[in-house]
């Protein structure tokens, strides 16, 4: 009696998938039938960015398919589209789809920036979230980390810092820093040797921080943490210009 059930609830299973599949295939068919009458801009993160508004991500799309209004959806080369879309540094992530009432549907993820490249003698640069090396731009100015130094360089020259091995350490490093409310408040700027090596520059205390090349941040942070807790408070907030944080075990203070 049971396997005669089951087999009574398989097959409403698989009609039920047969109905659900002729019902896709029939809204496609009327989608891809459909005259593009608007183009829908949705953007994600703008809450936390303004560096790209609506205009600009349907001013990218025009310029990849200048006659999309008009047009059947069904021949609107998606993908195309999208990869232009992703060209752009500031665009994480690009998807579009036609919906039943003849909207092409444009969905953007922006990326979010995480610390600024800075220079003197060239454009500045924003670090992203996911690594890209990304344009700063006219409309918005993000309230981020600072980075200097000869070593900005060498970064500018990366599409992203997780193709390199010592990129991923320097990412994970401010992403450690920005993760931290104490620390995101403490260190202002990191400057870069052209070897690699950080110094840090905190926003309240005067003392620069040398902190080495970005890895085992952890523990110089913890060590850094002691200095702040137990030396500083006791020796005076003044006493020290420079500590250096590079060798294991040690806090030197001159």
């Amino acid at each position: 009696m049971k396997w005669k059930v089951n087999i009574r609830k398989e097959v409403k299973v698989a009609a039920a998938l047969v109905a659900l599949s002729i019902l896709i295939a029939f809204s496609e068919q009327r989608r891809d039938g459909l005259v593009c009458k608007n183009i829908t801009i949705e953007i994600d993160n703008i809450r936390e960015n303004h560096f790209m508004d609506e205009a600009d991500v349907l001013k990218l799309v025009t310029v990849s398919a200048p006659s999309i209004i008009g047009s059947n959806l069904g021949s609107i080369d998606l993908r195309t589209i999208e990869k232009k879309l992703k060209q752009d540094k500031h665009i994480r992530d690009a998807e579009l789809y036609g919906d039943l009432k003849g909207n092409l549907i444009v969905k953007v993820e922006l990326r979010r920036p995480l610390a600024r490249i800075v220079q003197s003698d060239a454009p500045d640069a924003y670090i992203a979230t996911d690594g890209a090396v990304m344009p700063v731009s006219d409309k918005y100015t993000a309230r981020v980390m600072l980075i200097s130094g000869a070593y900005t360089k060498q970064l500018l020259e990366w599409e992203n810092l997780n193709q390199k091995e010592e990129g991923k350490k320097l990412l994970a490093l401010i992403a450690f820093i920005q993760d931290n409310k104490f620390w995101k408040a403490q260190v202002a700027q990191l400057d870069i040797s052209s070897h690699g090596k950080i110094t840090m520059l905190p926003q309240v205390t005067g003392q620069l921080v040398e902190f080495g090349k970005a890895d085992d941040f952890e523990n110089k942070f913890r060590k850094l943490m002691i200095f702040y807790k137990e030396i500083l408070p006791t020796r005076g907030w003044t006493r020290y210009n420079r500590i250096n944080l590079e060798y294991e075990g040690q806090i030197i203070a001159e």
